[in-house]
């Protein structure tokens, strides 16, 4: 669930991750760590987390 929402926000509403943390004012790498342990990491040039 997270990883959907996540990537939705990226790909409608923001240019990169840390956009997308300012703006909902969350912990970057909280979030990457839980992704991180599903198998997923950010990627920069495409903005979205993929495995």
């Amino acid at each position: 669930m997270l990883l959907s929402v996540i990537n939705t926000r990226l790909r409608d509403f923001y240019a990169s991750f840390s956009d997308l943390c300012d703006s909902e004012d969350v912990d970057p790498e909280e979030i990457e760590t839980i992704l991180k342990q599903a198998g997923y990491h950010y990627d920069p040039d495409k903005n979205t987390f993929i495995q």
